[in-house]
């Protein structure tokens, strides 16, 4: 699991037409602090999957930039399965969990 910040990080982690799992993570909510718990738990369990994250807080053009992109209204905690395709899944606040992300990612590999 990687930290992004920037547009220009995204679109090269776009650019390399891998599906991966992106966490928007607020550092302030505690919904938001149960939702990393899940993702960091799935990230550990299937490190073959490539996963990513930003902190709301510290890249808000990255997130609106995605929200934009993708046509997916931003929310935090969010967790988005990004492919070729674009945004196969994705999963806000108290949906935020490791089952809801493992059949997300394991229906669409």
């Amino acid at each position: 699991m990687e930290k992004i910040e920037t547009i220009e990080q995204f679109e090269q982690i776009c650019s390399s037409h891998r599906p991966f799992l992106l966490m928007k993570h607020s550092l302030t909510c505690p919904i938001s602090h149960r939702a990393w718990t899940e993702f960091e738990r799935f990230t550990k369990d299937f490190p073959n999957i490539h996963a990513y994250y930003l902190h709301v807080q510290h890249a808000r053009p990255l997130s609106q930039y995605i929200a934009e992109t993708f046509h997916v209204k931003h929310e935090s905690p969010q967790v988005l399965w990004i492919t070729e395709r674009g945004v196969e899944w994705h999963a806000s606040h108290w949906s935020v969990t490791y089952e809801q992300m493992k059949k997300a990612t394991m229906s669409a590999s």
